[in-house]
């Protein structure tokens, strides 16, 4: 019975009340060398988990704080939060890199190529690029997508449009690489 307690209990999502309750538990006065030695893991997982979460919160915050020293209110706009300002800050490097919006798209891996076959005219996301400023411009897209009103109403207007999910992605990807690469605001 305690093995199953503990399984559901592992299974079930880590709040600080759920991780308190794991730690707190013991095993009973009966209980084999087993559960004692399950219990004792336990209880050294949950302080780690703890203070794994402390130290990534501290580094998250660290993170934002050198975020908005080197490029000041790009974690304003919506959808971008420090670990994609901070991997679009080092993917873009230094001023002269890209001179074009269109550029840095390229690099990002964001921008149209054509596809087009025979009568039929249409283009895709280009594949190429750095893969790890794709993946953080995905990450803002699909955060814009569940949370952003003003990308909500893009996307509620263009599938009554006739356009399909991919090329509604497609088109707001490349939306968030020219706003990436235009200057932020002075101070």
């Amino acid at each position: 019975m305690v093995h199953q307690a503990t399984g559901a209990a592992a299974r079930a999502r880590f709040t600080d009340t759920s991780l308190a309750g794991l730690a707190r538990r013991r095993p009973p006065r009966e209980a084999s060398r087993q559960q004692a030695i399950r219990q004792s893991e336990i209880c050294r997982l949950v302080l780690a988990l703890r203070e794994a979460g402390r130290a990534l919160k501290a580094n998250r915050a660290e993170l934002h704080a050198i975020v908005n020293d080197l490029t000041p209110g790009l974690t304003t706009r919506p959808g971008i939060g420090p670990v994609s300002a901070a991997q679009a800050i080092v993917s873009f490097s230094h001023a002269g890199r890209c001179r074009t919006d269109a550029a840095f798209a390229t690099l990002a891996g964001t921008s149209p190529i054509e596809a087009s076959s025979g009568q039929t005219t249409r283009h895709r996301l280009n594949r190429g690029g750095d893969r790890a400023l794709n993946k953080a411009i995905h990450v803002i897209a699909n955060t814009r997508i569940r949370t952003d009103a003003a990308t909500q109403a893009y996307v509620t207007r263009r599938s009554a449009d006739g356009k399909s999910n991919r090329k509604i992605r497609r088109c707001i990807k490349r939306y968030i690489a020219r706003q990436l690469y235009a200057p932020s605001p002075p101070r």
